[in-house]
C-alpha cells in the first residue's frame, strides 16, 4: 500500500514503520493517524512480520497533534480526531506484535503519548520527552491516560503539571522507556532488540503480550486465576509442545505458530 505520510517497510520478519512530516516534527494530522492505523490493521491481519519498529523522519520523533489542524476545528470534529488517536494507541496494545519505539530529538504531548503506549521503547542520549499542553492551555488529558500508566503518578503529574522536558536518563529511571544509547548505535540497539524477540513463536508472543495487559491492572487474585487459564491452555498448543520438546532434546525449536 502507498502512503504520504508514513513508510512502511519488511526486513527480517520486523515490520518498520516510520512517521513521514520531518518538516513539521512528524506531527500527527488526522491523515497520518489514519495511515498509521491502517498500517497497523493491516499488520495484524497479515501476520507476515513479528516485531514493528515505530520511529520518526528526520531529526525527531514526533512533537504531538498537528496545532493548526486543532485550531481550524470545531468540537465534533476534534472529537473524531482525539478518537482515531485513542483508537491507535489501544491498537498498538492489541496487536500480536511487540511495538518498539526508536526515539530521537523529541518526543512531546501525543508523541510522548506513542513512547508511553508502545510495549518497549530505546532513546537516543539527546532525546528529550514532554507532556507541555499546560503551556498552551490545551492540557495533555489523551497522553496522561498512556504516561500515568508507565511511569508513577508523582512523576506523572510533574510532567503534565509543568510540562518541563525530562531527558532521556530520567524518562529511563522513570520508566518510561527500556533504554538509552548513543546516537551512533540507536538504530542497531533497537534492532538488536528486535531480532532478539522476533526469533520467537507469533503466537506464543501474542498469548503473552495480550495476557500481560488483561492483568496489570487486575488485583492478584484475578491476575492469578486469569493468568492461570492462560498458560494452562498455552501449554497445550503445538508450538509450546514443539519449545518444550526442543529444550529437552537439547536442539532448536522449529516453530509451527498455531
Amino acid at each position: 500500500m502507498d502512503y504520504q505520510y508514513i513508510l512502511y517497510e519488511e526486513r527480517e520478519r520486523v515490520g518498520v514503520v516510520t512517521l513521514n512530516r520531518p518538516e513539521k516534527r512528524n506531527a500527527l494530522s488526522e491523515d497520518l493517524l489514519e495511515e498509521l492505523l491502517s498500517c497497523i490493521k493491516k499488520i495484524k491481519r497479515e501476520n507476515r512480520v513479528k516485531v514493528v519498529i515505530l520511529k520518526g523522519a528526520g531529526r525527531h520523533f514526533c512533537a504531538g497533534h498537528d496545532l493548526n489542524e486543532i485550531m481550524q476545528k470545531e468540537l465534533d470534529g476534534l472529537r473524531h480526531l482525539f478518537e482515531k488517536c485513542m483508537d491507535l494507541m489501544m491498537l498498538i496494545q492489541s496487536v500480536s506484535q511487540p511495538v518498539i519505539t526508536q526515539v530521537k530529538g523529541i518526543a512531546t504531548a501525543a508523541g510522548c503519548q506513542l513512547v508511553a503506549a508502545s510495549d518497549l521503547a530505546v532513546a537516543e542520549e539527546e532525546a528529550l520527552f514532554a507532556t507541555p499542553g499546560v503551556k498552551i492551555g490545551l492540557f495533555c488529558t489523551t497522553p496522561m491516560v498512556a504516561l500515568s500508566r508507565a511511569v508513577g503518578r508523582k512523576k506523572a503529574l510533574e510532567m503534565l503539571l509543568t510540562g518541563r522536558f525530562i531527558s532521556a536518563s530520567e524518562a529511563r529511571d522513570y520508566g518510561l522507556i527500556n533504554s538509552v544509547v548513543p546516537s551512533a548505535r540507536l538504530e542497531e540497539e533497537t534492532w538488536e532488540l528486535a531480532r532478539d524477540i522476533s526469533q520467537y513463536s507469533l503466537v506464543t508472543i501474542g498469548i503473552g503480550k495480550r495476557a500481560f495487559y488483561q492483568q496489570v491492572n487486575m488485583d492478584d487474585s484475578q491476575a492469578y486465576h486469569y493468568a492461570k487459564e492462560v498458560i494452562s491452555s498455552n501449554a497445550v498448543m503445538a508450538d509450546a509442545q514443539e519449545g518444550m520438546a526442543a529444550f529437552l532434546e537439547k536442539r532448536k525449536p522449529v516453530w509451527k505458530e498455531k
